[in-house]
């Protein structure tokens, strides 16, 4: 670590953090409202679930695209001005969604939220900057904390203002993100010293090149494939949980949205608590299976659960999934270069990326066949008990691919 980021880590993280945070929230504060939003102009609840499914998978497809090559960008400009960029267009599109009057407007709008979005690849290379290698588990968990605390918040304000009016969370989303760009402007110090900067290479920058880093190690390319089934499993949130929650318990706006914020609250206190203490204990790769493994556990029990409360209680054991994503992470951080760290991020995000274009399609259309007056398959948690085979299958994968990598850096 250079010896001039030492004295500012604190208020770098500080800094990074704060920012992180107000950026979720203005993605959280839409999610209790945007599948209704669709639900309005598709005109049904089959319908909005294959549509919220096409913007989601909208969405991660610029993220595919634009993750490495603004991962590259931080690598060779730094990650301050990425991320500010970034930020101001963030505010920008949710602008352009609050006044959308059709579905392609929406679909423009999630688009560009794609494109913006994808500065949490310097995020994450930012966090890589400044902490040594053996501290990366717990400043990942904390970016984990920060993105939870901004998904209690965000949608729990989200269900507030979308009792009042379906646009209003938009606009509230679009103020956060000009504040967070503020913000950062303001306090946000560069991470990347410019001696240690790389040249800018499309061949890196294009999705394709950037994943040829995962390829470089085998143990790389298994942790690639965990992570991509664990975003796999969690796009199902973000494809169907609103309209589930609503046609299976009848919640509206404000449920939903105390309902995330719930989720949230619990993913930031195992993400910012538990992280640390527990990968000190475990180690990265047990607690990185334990995660998946308590994820598989809760998920299929919300599946199954047959009313509102025993869905609440499920979330209980789920959250613990919360320690798998930095563990991954961490792991794979220490197989590259402190020049690569943004090259690496931008591949992961790729990943997850591809994770996210067809996951929200196919768990979309499972749930289109799973609702309606004479539904295809007859469970309505369907979706929900795919997603959990998904995550036991990345735990047993994820136990076999960590071994190598742990223990060489033992």
């Amino acid at each position: 670590m250079p010896a001039t980021i030492l004295p500012r880590r604190n208020a770098a993280i500080a800094f990074i953090l704060v920012t992180a945070l107000l950026d979720v929230m203005s993605m959280g504060i839409i999610i209790p409202v945007l599948p209704q939003l669709i639900q309005s102009l598709s005109g049904s609840s089959s319908a909005a679930g294959l549509w919220n499914g096409v913007f989601v998978a909208l969405w991660a497809g610029m993220q595919f695209i634009c993750s490495p090559i603004i991962g590259s960008l931080s690598d060779r400009f730094g990650r301050r001005p990425v991320i500010l960029v970034s930020v101001c267009g963030l505010a920008l599109d949710y602008v352009l969604m609050a006044v959308a009057p059709n579905l392609w407007w929406l679909a423009l709008g999630r688009i560009l939220a794609g494109v913006t979005s994808s500065s949490f690849t310097s995020v994450f290379a930012y966090m890589a900057d400044i902490t040594r290698p053996e501290e990366r588990a717990r400043g990942y968990g904390l970016i984990g904390a920060a993105f939870s605390g901004g998904f209690v918040a965000g949608p729990l304000l989200g269900g507030i203002l979308g009792e009042i009016s379906l646009r209003a969370p938009f606009w509230a989303a679009a103020s956060l993100s000009g504040l967070a760009f503020l913000y950062g402007l303001i306090v946000l110090p560069e991470s990347l010293p410019r001696k240690k900067r790389m040249a800018f290479s499309w061949a890196r920058a294009n999705p394709f090149g950037a994943l040829t880093l995962l390829r470089s190690h085998p143990e790389l390319s298994s942790l690639a494939i965990v992570n991509f089934l664990l975003y796999f499993a969690h796009h199902l949130f973000s494809a169907v949980f609103v309209l589930y929650a609503g046609d299976r318990y009848g919640w509206g706006a404000w449920q939903v949205g105390s309902l995330l914020a719930m989720v949230g609250l619990l993913d930031m206190m195992v993400q910012g608590l538990l992280v640390g203490p527990v990968v000190k204990r475990l180690g990265d790769r047990t607690t990185m299976v334990t995660g998946l493994a308590f994820g598989a556990v809760g998920i299929a029990c919300m599946g199954l659960a047959p009313t509102g409360w025993l869905f609440v209680a499920a979330m209980l054991p789920n959250a613990l999934w919360g320690l798998a994503m930095p563990t991954i992470q961490s792991l794979m951080t220490r197989r590259v270069s402190e020049s690569e760290q943004g090259q690496l991020q931008g591949a992961n995000n790729s990943v997850g990326s591809i994770a996210g274009i067809v996951s929200p399609l196919f768990f979309g259309g499972v749930y289109a066949l799973s609702v309606g007056g004479n539904p295809t398959l007859p469970f309505i948690g369907s979706a929900f008990l795919m997603a959990a085979g998904v995550l036991a299958g990345a735990a047993i994968l994820g136990w076999a691919a960590g071994r190598g990598l742990e223990a060489d850096t033992a």
